[in-house]
């Protein structure tokens, strides 16, 4: 981890930033105003992430993507204009998400995340990596978790998008509870009652807390063949299975479902489907075949949805401010629900 400054507030950023001062505290802000965060994959997802991360007043924000503007990512990608197609979409991106605030300083990367070295990551308080690998996410995941720096991990397939986030074995932060008021004990004529202690809504107090996390290649390998892992699969989302089933697609085939290849792809989800489940531990029919009609592209509402999810938990985790979500959130367009759950050793 690199070493960081104190951060000043300037009296031009508390203006720009009051009413989050005032929503979350000053030093909240403070830590949010000294962090330094890369976001590798400028899709649909990842314009949504960095929209939240540079409004929020983060010191920096790295975009990195290797990928080119095209006809498909200008329809979720809000950050990089329609007449850059086949320029990198990063630098494309770049211009638009600088005037979101001129306080941040934003950057454009237009190299592969998979070819950058292991000490590129290192100069980050926060790695936010969208729509990759599972080999390079579990990589990049076990390495930051030794330098304590915060992973998060997303992506967005047709109606259906995740997140993942990984703080560390010991991630502190601040709650604000209504205050408790204790009893006066010098009276004690008044009776029982008055003996209880009460809540008094209208103060707060912060409360210290702590929260632990798994690495991703724990909570991606759970045993579901034990007895607890069967008797807990009824209340466990599908999602989970989903994604899977679409991470092993990635890897097999380097790309994510593609609607110009709707037919093959079908079948090559199907088949995937059952060697997953089968190699899981997992009943076939856990996952119906009509999921395949639903995960191609990126929505725009999904991505909106999860981005704001995803950057609001970077911007909590950063600030130290709030308890964060452990460790995954899963969202289902078709039915505009989301989910919170754990997943691995507990």
């Amino acid at each position: 981890m690199i070493e960081k400054e104190d951060p000043v507030i300037t009296e031009e950023e508390a203006a720009q930033y009051d009413r989050q001062i005032r929503l979350w505290g000053l030093d909240a802000q403070k830590r949010l105003r000294g962090s330094r965060v890369l976001l590798a994959g400028l899709g649909g997802l990842g314009a949504e992430v960095a929209k939240n991360l540079i409004l929020a007043g983060v010191k920096g924000l790295t975009m990195l993507d290797h990928e080119t503007v095209s006809e498909e990512s200008c329809r979720a990608q809000f950050l990089a204009p329609v007449t850059a197609r086949g320029q990198n979409r990063a630098i494309a991106s770049l211009e638009r998400a600088q005037n979101l605030n001129p306080m941040v300083e934003v950057h454009a990367d237009s190299d592969r995340v998979e070819n950058k070295p292991d000490d590129f990551f290192l100069q980050f308080d926060a790695v936010c990596l969208m729509g990759c690998s599972r080999d390079l996410m579990v990589r990049v995941d076990q390495l930051c978790s030794q330098h304590s720096i915060k992973v998060f991990c997303g992506h967005v397939y047709g109606y259906y998008g995740y997140m993942f986030c990984n703080l560390g074995r010991e991630h502190s932060y601040v709650e604000e509870k209504p205050k408790v008021v204790k009893p006066k004990t010098e009276n004690s004529n008044d009776g029982p009652e008055a003996k209880k202690a009460k809540v008094d809504a209208n103060e707060t107090t912060m409360v210290k807390k702590t929260m632990s996390f798994c690495s991703l290649k724990e909570a991606l390998e759970v045993d579901w063949t034990t007895e607890k892992a069967k008797a807990g699969l009824k209340r466990t989302p599908v999602d989970y299975f989903l994604l899977h089933v679409l991470l092993k697609f990635r890897t097999d085939k380097g790309r994510d479902p593609d609607p110009q290849c709707f037919a093959e792809d079908c079948e090559t989800l199907k088949q995937i489907r059952g060697d997953v489940l089968e190699a899981l531990g997992v009943g076939s029919d856990l996952l119906s075949e009509d999921f395949v009609s639903f995960c191609f592209s990126e929505m725009s509402p999904v991505c909106a949805v999860v981005g704001g999810v995803l950057g609001q938990e970077v911007v909590k985790a950063l600030s130290q401010r709030d308890p964060p979500h452990r460790n995954f959130f899963f969202f289902d367009g078709r039915k505009g629900n989301g989910m919170v759950d754990f997943f691995g050793p507990k």
